[in-house]
C-alpha cells in the first residue's frame, strides 16, 4: 500500500519528471487512489490528482502548478506543466487512503503553506491530532484530512527558526509518533531528506543518479545496487552521493545489496495481466526455490542457513492472507512429522499471552518482508525469547534483517496484487523447512524419499496443468453463478482457503473456503443451482470422506467442480473435473492450487475486473 519514488538526477537521458513518473508506473501494484509529485524547481512543481496514475498524466500534460501561497494552489493549473517539471530531484506518491477519502487535496505530496517543502510518506502518525492541534494553535491551516500534512508543517516551524534544511526534517521527525517513510524536498536543492521507521525504504545506487523507493522494482531498470535503511535512519539524497545516518546524526557504513533480478522480471512479457504472467512462472520459481536444498542421492535436505537452528520444541507460524493459507499448509507438514506447531493470524497474535519460550520457533510467512501485522508479531516473539525465522521473498527486508534466521523463496518479482507464485514458492520452502527440522529433531530419521522426488518433478506437474488446463471453459460456465464455495481435507484444506480468496480479490463475488467436513456445520444452508462447489480431491488425503461431502452438494442440486488427481474415481462424483497429474499428498494441493488461480483469473477477466490491481487492496500491507 502506499509507493514512494524519489530521483536525484544526474547526467541521464531521461528527466527527472519521466523517471518519477516511470517509477509511480512501476508500483502501481501496490494498490492506490490518488498519485502526485513534486519537483525541486523554485519555486516547487507540484501536481497531485485522485484516481489512477493516468489523470496524473493528464493533468501534467495540461498544465502545471506553481505555488503563490493560495490555500487551493497545489490543485491550480498553470501554464506548461512538464516545462515546469524541470528540478533537479523530485519525489512521487501513490497513496492508498487510510485518513480522509481519496481526493486531490488529500493526494500526496502536502507542502507548507508558502510550498517552501514538500513531503511524501507511508505509514501511520498516530500523534498526528495533537500536532495539528498544537500546529493549528499557532497559525497554521490544514487543507487535508491526512495525517501526513503535519510533517511540512513542522518542518516550517522549525526553518523559521533558523534550521537549516535537514536539521529541520529531523527535528520535524522527532515529533511523530507511529510509523513512517518519508521523503521531503525542498526548492533549488538536489537533496531529498528521508526517514524511515517501521515502513519500507530501500535507496538505489545508480551510474546516472540516486533513488529512493518503497520497493526496488520502483527502479529497477535502472540500477540494481541497493541500500537498506533500518527503524530510526535517516538519509541524505543527492545526485552524487547518499549518505545515512542515525537518529542522533552520526554517520552509518551500510551494505550495498546487489538484487538478482532480470529488470525483464518486472515486466507483463507480453501477456495481458501481470498475475497470468506470473502463474505461468511459477515452474521457474519452484526450480529456483528447490535449487541446491536437495541431495538427491542421500535424500535429504540441504539448507545451510539453518545449520545454527536448534530443535525447537514447538513451531508457530503468524502470516497474513495467502500467507496465512501457507502457514497453514506448513502446520500440517510439520504436525505429521511430529513436531508440534499453530499458525496464527498475525494481527491475533500475541507471545505475552501464549506458550512462548527460547525453545519455541516463531515462523513469519511473509511475502515482501514488511507485512506490519507480521512484522509487529515477529518483534513481540523475540521480546519473548523464542527464536524466528523470516520465511519471505525480498531480500534484505525488514522481516529478514529482524529475524534470528531467513529463509528465502526465491519467488522473483510478484507484482500483481494477487499472490500467486510466492504461495507456491512458500508451500515448497515449508516443505523443505519441515523435512529439515524433522531431521534435525531426530538424525536417525530420513525424509520421505517419495515426497523429495515429488518435489524436484513439481516443476514439470505445474507446466502440464499451465499447458492443458479447462480452467477458462469451467470459469465460464459459472459467471453468473451466487457464490463460490471451496472444499478440501488435510493438506488440501489450506488450498480451498486460498482458491476462495483469490476468486474473491479479483472477481469480486462472493466466495468462502473451508474444511470438506464443516460442510453440514453450517455453510450447507448456503448451497442451492447457483452455488458451485470446487472439491479438492487427492487420490490418498482421506478421497471416500470428501467424495461423501460432494454427494451432499449434490443431492442439493449444487454444480461440483472436482480438483484432483483420480478422475477415474472422482470424476463420477463431478459436473466438471480439474485434473492434476498424480503425486505425493503433500504434492498434489500445490498443483491443485494452480488450477484454482486459472480458475480465478479467467472469471475474473470474463468479467472485466482490474485483475492486477482489485478494488480497495495493496500488494504490501504496512500499516497496522
Amino acid at each position: 500500500m502506499c509507493g514512494i519514488i524519489g530521483y536525484a538526477g544526474g547526467d541521464s537521458d531521461d528527466t527527472v519528471l519521466e523517471r518519477l513518473l516511470n517509477g509511480l508506473s512501476n508500483l502501481e501494484y501496490r494498490g492506490y487512489d490518488s498519485a502526485g509529485i513534486a519537483v525541486a524547481n523554485a519555486p516547487l512543481a507540484v501536481e497531485k490528482r485522485q484516481g489512477e496514475l493516468s489523470e496524473l498524466e493528464r493533468a501534467l500534460a495540461g498544465g502545471g502548478t506553481e505555488f503563490d501561497g493560495s490555500a487551493d494552489s497545489e490543485t491550480g493549473i498553470g501554464s506548461d506543466a512538464v516545462d515546469g517539471f524541470d528540478g533537479p530531484t523530485g519525489i512521487g506518491h501513490t497513496r492508498w487512503s487510510t485518513h480522509g477519502p481519496p481526493s486531490d487535496v488529500n493526494a500526496h505530496p502536502h507542502t507548507s503553506p508558502d510550498g517552501s517543502v514538500a513531503v511524501v510518506h507511508n505509514g501511520i502518525i498516530e500523534n498526528y491530532r495533537e500536532l495539528r492541534e498544537e500546529l493549528s494553535a499557532t497559525g497554521y491551516e490544514f487543507r487535508s484530512d491526512t495525517d501526513t500534512e503535519v510533517v511540512p508543517h513542522l518542518i516550517d516551524r522549525e526553518r523559521a527558526k533558523g534550521a537549516d534544511r535537514f536539521a529541520a526534517f529531523r527535528a520535524a521527525i522527532d515529533r511523530l509518533d507511529g510509523s513512517y517513510a518519508i521523503a521531503a524536498v525542498f526548492p533549488s536543492c538536489e537533496t531529498i531528506f528521508v526517514a524511515r521507521d517501521e515502513s519500507p525504504l530501500v535507496l538505489g545506487l545508480g551510474a546516472d543518479g540516486n533513488f529512493l523507493a518503497s520497493d526496488v522494482p520502483a527502479f529497477i531498470e535502472y540500477t540494481n545496487q541497493v541500500v537498506y535503511l533500518d527503524d530510526g535512519e535517516f538519509a541524505a539524497v543527492s545526485p552524487s552521493s547518499v549518505t545515512v545516518s542515525d537518529e542522533l546524526g552520526s554517520v552509518v557504513e551500510k551494505s550495498v545489496e546487489t538484487i538478482d533480478w532480470d529488470p525483464e522480471d518486472a515486466g507483463k512479457s507480453g501477456y495481458d495481466h501481470y498475475m497470468r504472467k506470473e502463474i505461468t512462472e511459477q515452474p521457474r520459481a519452484i526450480r529456483d526455490c528447490l535449487r541446491g536444498r536437495i541431495e538427491e542421492l542421500g535424500a535429504t535436505v540441504s539448507l545451510p542457513e539453518l545449520e545454527e537452528l536448534e530443535s525447537p520444541s514447538a513451531v508457530q507460524f503468524v502470516a497474513c492472507g495467502t500467507s496465512y493459507h501457507a502457514g497453514l499448509f506448513g502446520e500440517r507438514l510439520l504436525q505429521r512429522r511430529g513436531i508440534p506447531a499453530q499458525t496464527f493470524v498475525a494481527s491475533e497474535y500475541d507471545a505475552d499471552q501464549l506458550p512462548v519460550d527460547e525453545e519455541t520457533l516463531v515462523v513469519g510467512v511473509t511475502q515482501s518482508g514488511e507485512t506490519a501485522d507480521t512484522m509487529r508479531a515477529l518483534r513481540g516473539a523475540n521480546r519473548a525469547g523464542a527464536t524466528t525465522l523470516a520465511l519471505t521473498n525480498v531480500v534484505a527486508s525488514s522481516a529478514a534483517r529482524e529475524c534470528d534466521h531467513v529463509l528465502y523463496i526465491r519467488a522473483g518479482p510478484e507484482i500483481s496484487v494477487a499472490a500467486t507464485k510466492s504461495f507456491a514458492s512458500q508451500q515448497v520452502t515449508l516443505s523443505l523447512l519441515a523435512t529439515a527440522l524433522a531431521e534435525t529433531a531426530d538424525p536417525s530419521s530420513s525424509a520421505s524419499r517419495e515426497h523429495l522426488r515429488e518435489l524436484r518433478r513439481l516443476p514439470d506437474y505445474i507446466q502440464s496443468v499451465l499447458d492443458d488446463s479447462n480452467a477458462r471453459s469451467v470459469a465460464e460456465a459459472f459467471l453468473e453463478s451466487d457464490a463460490y464455495f471451496f472444499i478440501g481435507r488435510g493438506y488440501n484444506a489450506p488450498v480451498a482457503l486460498e482458491g476462495a480468496l483469490k476468486l474473491k480479490e479479483i472477481t469480486y463475488r462472493h466466495a468462502e473456503g473451508f474444511p470438506a467436513g464443516e460442510l453440514k456445520h453450517g455453510p450447507l444452508a448456503l448451497v442451492t443451482e447457483a452455488t458451485p462447489v470446487f472439491a479438492v480431491v487427492s487420490s490418498r488425503e482421506k478421497t471416500s470422506a470428501t467424495i461423501g461431502n460432494v454427494t451432499e452438494v449434490q443431492a442439493r442440486g449444487a454444480p461440483v467442480v472436482a480438483v484432483t488427481d483420480s478422475p477415474e474415481t472422482v470424476g463420477s462424483h463431478a459436473d466438471f473435473v480439474l485434473e492434476v497429474p498424480e503425486t505425493h499428498p503433500a504434492v498434489m494441493p500445490i498443483v491443485a492450487n494452480v488450477q484454482l488461480q486459472l480458475v480465478a483469473y479467467w472469471l475474473a477477466d470474463a468479467l472485466d475486473r482490474p485483475i492486477d490491481k482489485p478494488r480497495n487492496l495493496a500488494k504490501s500491507v504496512t500499516v497496522l
